[in-house]
């Protein structure tokens, strides 16, 4: 799948996910929450592709 290791970082209260395909940083959280309280759905504006990520 390429993927590169956890996607997600997070700073000063706000969630920034970094893609999984890509390794890009311009990503926008789509959906506050996901499966599970801890994970939210993202999209990567470079390679267009939807992800899940951890969230603090």
């Amino acid at each position: 799948m390429g993927l590169r290791g956890d996607p997600s970082v997070t700073t000063g209260g706000e969630t920034e996910a970094t893609c999984p395909y890509c390794g890009s940083t311009d990503t926008e959280r789509e959906h506050p929450k996901g499966p599970s309280l801890c994970r939210s759905m993202f999209y990567c504006h470079d390679c267009a592709q939807p992800f899940e990520a951890m969230t603090g």
